[in-house]
């Protein structure tokens, strides 16, 4: 199963053409400092404006590696907050599924550990999703001991 960011930007008016070509801008710089070559980025929809009013509007599939998952959403999240900033009078909607990524006016978009480098190591050292599961005896409840459950 895999976890997608999702970022859409609404309003009535068409990008004009200074905020198209901020918006192609961002997208070429993230691109260019995107650290991961096999890891899919930020992608923009060719065509957003399918009558839905999106000016803006793409998603990026999450790395299945624990090790790359927290610098691959801050890059995109970083982007976004850099095309948001290029188009701020649009209504933003930021998500990771069913989770609302929150703006924040300074920081921007941004989930809490992110930039964590103690997480980020400690993921690391689960590569290619390998992160093990809990154990029996960390379970409560009754299957904790391996009986029956009731």
């Amino acid at each position: 199963m895999s976890v997608s960011l999702y970022y859409s930007a609404h309003r009535t008016a068409p990008l004009t053409e200074a905020e198209s070509a901020s918006v192609a801008r961002v997208a070429a710089a993230h691109l260019a400092s995107f650290p991961y070559d096999d890891e899919e980025s930020l992608y923009l929809y060719e065509d957003p404006a399918d009558g839905s009013g999106a000016v803006v509007a793409g998603s990026t599939k999450m790395p299945f590696d624990p090790g790359r998952l927290l610098p691959v959403v801050a890059h995109v999240l970083d982007s976004v907050t850099e095309l948001r900033r290029a188009v701020p009078d649009a209504e933003w909607r930021v998500h990771m599924d069913d989770l609302d990524v929150p703006w924040d006016e300074a920081e921007g978009y941004a989930l809490p550990g992110m930039r964590d480098a103690d997480l980020i190591a400690e993921l690391a050292a689960f590569p290619g999703g390998d992160i093990p599961g809990p154990r029996a005896g960390d379970i409560p409840g009754p299957l904790a001991g391996g009986g029956p459950a009731e």
